[in-house]
């Protein structure tokens, strides 16, 4: 199925293409079979005209005039007569439906001892014997003028058709085409978290009910996002509230406390709140950020690893040469940093040996978070795309499960994709590829630099 192309508008106009061809072939055949015994009969009975005509006229010529009579019907009518040899070379007529019925026929008219032959002695033609007083002669008569087929006119006349109906029947599916390719472009945006303009809800009846069903759908989904945002930024901004007070108490703690209970109330207000920011970060995820048309992907990745390194987390850094690609800025500092604060979590050694790399390859740009961890089994991968979703391993550790479900949501927002990847000697490879713009050259030059 290598070839079989795979568009809706090809395959259609393909399968009707075959459908004409088919039709105008049997047509055709039914054209010849049903045309062959009428054009014989047509052809014979000029033949039979002919010799008895030239037959006719030599015998009431006079001997004398004969040979200027042959000449004269030679140079009027094309119709030569000539005198049968003993031991003649000759070419019967090919055994087809078509001259086997014209044999007949000439037989049946001119006697059972007529010949016929294709060529004598050479010379080519439609020649047909006949005697006169015992006496053998040979009537020839050129074969095109007599045995014309007609079949290549038809042909082509077919083919024209053809070539008609075929564009025909390309500007009507094309047009069916136009509203289901208008759906495609519209649920490649759903999937990237935007919000479609609606489809036109036009064209047959099938069309119209499938674009309103989808409108509907995106409506629905729309309605839903925003009543999703809008709960969990209502109920972060509430929970906030008392963890304020909470955390003012126990800043207010008599220093005669249990310092280890303070600590852990301590610790414990930091992961609601660090649980609150993702909830928050999940709900704008698909938000309606402006992009950037221009932005630096490898500024993005310099920037967050400087302030990492203010927070004394030491990252490696490696960026090759990216066009300015069109981001949202702030969602991306957004999946960068889920993916680095995943890696300094579950790095071995408290984090060491996190990298962040760049590049472009294979006409996408990729942001690659690498760490030393367990890292993430292939068959479990796109299960941990999922929202509040966590490995077996980390469930004994804080968070919410909807680290990496920002990361896919942000970058199915830019066209994008995350895999999560085994790394060569042990960790995790967490890696985004973003298509590269029609008009962004592809550069691969690694520069290596260290912050």
């Amino acid at each position: 199925m290598r070839y079989w192309p795979q568009t809706l508008l090809a395959r259609s106009v393909l399968l009707i293409a075959a459908l004409l061809l088919l039709a105008h072939l049997a047509w055709l055949q039914i054209f010849r079979i049903s045309t062959r015994e009428p054009r014989a009969r047509q052809v014979s009975q000029q033949i039979i005209s002919t010799v008895n005509l030239t037959r006719a006229a030599l015998v009431t010529a006079e001997p004398s005039k004969r040979y200027s009579l042959l000449g004269e019907i030679a140079e009027r009518e094309g119709v030569q007569v000539h005198v049968a040899q003993p031991g003649e070379k000759l070419t019967p007529l090919p055994k087809t439906g078509f001259y086997e019925f014209i044999e007949a026929d000439l037989r049946m008219q001119l006697g059972a001892a007529t010949q016929f032959a294709l060529s004598r002695n050479g010379i080519e033609g439609i020649w047909v014997s006949f005697d006169i007083d015992g006496d053998g002669f040979w009537v020839l008569m050129p074969e095109s003028r007599l045995a014309v087929d007609e079949s290549w006119r038809w042909i082509g006349w077919g083919a024209l058709v053809l070539l008609l109906a075929m564009g025909g029947a390309f500007l009507i599916v094309a047009r069916i085409n136009r509203p289901l390719r208008a759906l495609t472009e519209a649920a490649e945006q759903m999937g990237r978290g935007a919000t479609p303009s609606p489809v036109d809800e036009s064209g047959p009846s099938e069309i119209r009910t499938l674009s309103r069903a989808f409108n509907q759908m995106a409506t629905d989904r729309k309605k839903l996002d925003d009543e999703r945002a809008l709960l969990l930024a209502g109920v972060s901004h509430d929970l906030r509230t008392p963890l304020a007070r909470i955390r003012l108490g126990v800043e207010m703690l008599d220093d005669k406390g249990d310092p280890t209970l303070r600590e852990g109330i301590v610790q414990d207000i930091e992961d609601i709140d660090a649980a609150i920011n993702q909830f928050l970060d999940f709900a704008r995820a698909a938000s309606s950020e402006n992009e950037t048309p221009d932005a630096d992907l490898n500024g993005l990745i310099t920037g967050l690893a400087v302030r990492y390194e203010r927070a004394g987390k030491h990252l490696i850094v490696y960026t090759s040469p990216v066009p300015p690609l069109p981001l949202r800025v702030v969602a991306m500092q957004r999946l960068i940093g889920n993916l680095i604060d995943n890696a300094l979590r579950y790095g071995t050694d408290g984090g060491n040996e996190v990298t962040v790399a760049s590049g472009c390859t294979d006409g996408v740009a990729f942001v690659e978070v690498l760490d030393r961890g367990p890292g993430i089994p292939l068959e479990q991968a796109e299960r941990m795309l999922q929202p509040f979703t966590r490995m077996d391993a980390a469930r004994s550790t804080s968070g919410t499960g909807l680290g990496l479900a920002i990361v896919d949501r942000i970058a199915r927002m830019h066209g994008g994709c995350v895999r999560l990847l085994p790394r060569d000697g042990g960790g995790l490879r967490a890696r985004v590829e973003s298509p590269l713009t029609p008009a962004s050259p592809s550069k691969n030059n690694p520069i290596k630099t260290n912050s």
